[in-house]
C-alpha cells in the first residue's frame, strides 16, 4: 500500500484568523479517510490546501511524494478528482456531457473529446449504474442521480484520488446507503483512494464494518482532535468533546449475525 497523499504539520491562516494548526494525515492507495468535525472547524480550508487553492504558511503537502505546489493545474486534475456537495448547472447539458467535463484535464478546455474519451465516460457511467441517463438533461435528475453522475465525472478523470465533500448530503436513507455501497465497491475494485468530508461519524464506522482500509480524522477548532482507526476516533468521549453532544455507541448485529457499531445522539451538552 503506497502513500498517495501526505499532509505534514500544515498550518494556514486568513488575515487575522488562524484556521489550521499543525495538521498531519496520510492517505494511501485503496484507502478511505473520513474527515469529520463541526462547521467552521477547518475542514473546507484543509481541502482547499490539498487542492492547491490555498498554500499553507507552514508545513507541506505531498502528492505521490512531490510537493503539491510543483503540480500544474492540469496535472493536479489528473491526480485528484473532486465531487462537490452541491452542483447546479443551468445550461441544458446532457449527463454524458457533464461526465465528459472530467476529461478536460486531458483534452484541454477547448479540445475535442476523442472516441477514447467518450468510451471512458460511458464506462464511468456504467460503473455507477447511471449509463441509462447518458442522454438525459442533467438538470432533470433527482438528488441521488446527480450524486452518481458527479461520481462518474470524477471516475472519468482517471485520478488515483477522489475528494468528496459531504457526498450524501440531501440524500434519503436508501440513496445514502447506495452511495456508501458504491464507494466500498470502487475502493475494492479500482484501488481508488477517497478523502470523504462527512458530518456523519457513523459513515466511518460503516466502512470499518465492511472491512475497508479506513481511517478517521476528527477536527476541532483548526486542530486534529483525533486521528486513527474509526473505532478509536468515533467514541462517546470524542463526540462529546468535539461536537458538544451526548451520544452512545452500541455494537449491534443484523439478522445474519454481522456486527457493526451504531451511534445514537441524545442531547447537546449545555455550557
Amino acid at each position: 500500500m503506497s502513500e498517495l497523499l501526505g499532509v505534514e504539520k500544515v498550518s494556514f491562516s486568513y488575515p487575522g484568523k488562524d484556521v489550521l494548526k499543525d495538521i498531519s494525515l496520510t492517505l494511501n492507495t485503496g484507502e478511505i479517510l473520513c474527515l469529520m468535525g463541526p462547521n467552521g472547524c477547518g475542514k473546507t480550508t484543509l481541502i482547499d490546501n490539498i487542492m492547491a487553492i490555498h498554500r499553507p504558511q507552514a508545513g507541506r503537502i505531498l502528492l505521490l511524494g512531490r510537493p503539491i505546489s510543483e503540480y500544474k493545474r492540469h496535472m493536479l486534475a489528473r491526480n485528484i478528482a473532486y465531487v462537490p456537495q452541491i452542483h447546479d448547472i443551468t445550461f441544458p447539458y446532457t449527463v454524458k456531457e457533464v461526465v465528459m467535463m472530467g476529461r478536460t484535464a486531458y483534452t484541454g478546455i477547448f479540445g475535442e473529446p476523442s472516441a477514447e474519451d467518450e468510451q471512458i465516460c460511458m464506462e464511468a457511467l456504467r460503473k455507477v449504474g447511471a449509463a441509462q441517463f447518458a442522454g438525459k438533461p442533467y438538470s432533470r435528475l433527482s438528488g441521488g442521480e446527480v450524486k452518481m453522475v458527479l461520481l462518474a465525472r470524477a471516475l472519468g478523470q482517471r485520478a488515483p484520488m477522489i475528494i468528496m465533500d459531504e457526498p450524501t448530503a440531501h440524500l434519503d436513507f436508501k440513496n445514502e446507503l447506495k452511495f456508501l455501497e458504491m464507494i466500498v465497491e470502487l475502493c475494492r475494485k479500482e484501488e481508488i483512494a477517497i478523502l470523504m468530508v462527512t458530518h456523519a461519524p457513523a459513515h466511518a464506522l460503516y466502512f470499518e464494518s465492511k472491512g475497508m482500509k479506513i481511517k478517521a480524522a476528527m477536527m476541532h477548532n483548526g486542530v486534529m482532535a483525533a486521528y486513527g482507526a474509526p473505532c478509536e476516533v468515533v467514541t462517546q468521549e470524542n463526540i462529546a468533546r468535539v461536537y458538544g453532544v451526548k451520544a452512545r455507541i452500541d455494537v449491534i448485529r443484523d439478522e445474519e449475525g454481522r456486527e457493526m457499531k451504531a451511534v445514537t445522539l441524545f442531547e447537546t451538552i449545555k455550557g
